[in-house]
């Protein structure tokens, strides 16, 4: 069943060049309610329209869905605590300046880390990460304000790796996907299901200029100086900008130079198993958790301070949350960079999830969707509210 209101609103930020595509999914106490698909997932190099199983690349969803989930995992079995300093886990974070970060600061975006740093263009090795993070100084005093930062979630993923001794990808199939028996959510897709995923940017023109505004030299050196280098040991970053178009990998760049799989990004999933996944934080319906463990994704850690977070979540108590007043203050949620979002309201049980692939096929700057988020909501909670109640 589909929404006309919602349907002929995404239809015309459509039309308006927004994005291509979108999917979205409302449901209910466990079920769905509301489903469609608009629009084309792929404009370029050929025209796919988008269905209601259309897989998209999740960005930053993967910080709560994959990292957060298996977070809560863990403090649920005791093999983590949030009040576990990072530096118990990796030694170099044991510094004056840093040995009283914990995991409940990396959870809740209150490290005091840099927002974001282009680790390709640092390093030549996904494993120098968590020294060179700890390496750098401080943005802010610790616990003392909220900085969306991806370095948490990147940290959090390679925790989770030390503690379970593989992959992040691995433990993430084993423990949640195959638990779900999801299909078409995972890291780094086959080739063969490229025709079913949603394309992104052409290139990586939007990092790139995002670097060059921080100062960073991209000029290319010799290639031989490369080969040179790296037979002296030395950790120069060769990372090849991407100038094809984003489809069917990760859009994220760093997590690309991870090789697609890293806590902050590098999930696709289509709506529907990302509700099966959503349904999870719920008391009511996990299958995964303990009830009383899905109270912290509802419980402000962060009160008196600029943005209110809970364990992995944005709470819609959040001055110009993309939930709009519509939902509760206790709802919580994520977005995506590439154009995706997931809201869970508990009370209600209801789950919102809104995906768009509004990188793909336009020049930057990107389009800032947080009003059609924000409309979404209002119009599916207008609808879900004038429903008629069911009797059993």
């Amino acid at each position: 069943m589909k929404s006309e209101q919602i349907s002929e609103f995404l239809q015309y930020r459509i039309e308006a060049k927004d994005f291509p595509s979108a999917v979205y999914l409302v449901a209910e106490k466990g079920e769905i309610v509301l489903q469609d698909a608009l629009g084309f997932a792929v404009v370029e190099p050929e025209k796919i329209k988008a269905r209601v199983d259309t897989i998209y690349d999740l960005a930053s969803l993967t910080k709560v869905l994959a990292t957060g989930l298996l977070s809560a995992k863990l403090i649920e079995s005791g093999q983590i605590n949030l009040n576990d300093k990072i530096a118990k886990f990796f030694s170099e974070f044991d510094t004056e300046e840093k040995r009283e970060i914990t995991i409940e600061d990396l959870l809740t975006h209150t490290s005091g880390f840099v927002n974001w740093k282009p680790f390709y263009l640092i390093t030549n090795s996904k494993s120098n990460i968590p020294n060179i993070i700890a390496s750098e100084p401080l943005a802010n005093k610790i616990n003392s304000t909220v900085v969306y930062s991806d370095l948490n979630f990147i940290l959090l993923g390679f925790v989770i790796e030390k503690i379970y001794g593989i992959a992040l990808d691995e433990i993430a199939g084993k423990d949640i996907f195959e638990h779900l028996k999801l299909q078409n959510t995972l890291f780094n897709p086959s080739l063969t299901l490229r025709p079913k995923i949603a394309a992104s940017e052409f290139g990586n023109f939007y990092e790139r200029q995002t670097c060059l505004e921080l100062g960073f030299d991209l000029e290319m050196r010799d290639q031989r100086d490369y080969k040179m280098w790296n037979e002296l040991g030395y950790d120069v970053p060769i990372y090849g900008w991407r100038i094809n178009q984003i489809w069917g990998e990760v859009h994220d760049a760093n997590s690309n130079f991870m090789n697609g799989v890293s806590g902050h990004a590098g999930l696709f999933s289509t709506a529907e198993e990302t509700f099966k996944i959503a349904q999870q934080f719920l008391a009511g319906q996990t299958t995964l958790l303990k009830s009383e463990t899905c109270q912290l994704f509802r419980a402000n850690f962060t009160k008196g301070f600029n943005e209110a977070r809970s364990i992995a979540f944005q709470l819609a108590e959040t001055p110009e949350s993309t939930a709009s007043a519509a939902l509760s203050k206790d709802s919580f949620g994520h977005l995506g960079f590439t154009g995706t979002s997931l809201w869970i309201e508990p009370e209600t049980e209801r789950i919102f999830i809104l995906f768009t692939n509004r990188t793909h096929a336009r020049a930057l700057p990107f389009e800032n969707i947080n009003a059609v988020r924000r409309k979404f909501h209002e119009l599916a909670v207008e609808f879900l509210n004038d429903r008629p109640i069911q009797i059993q």
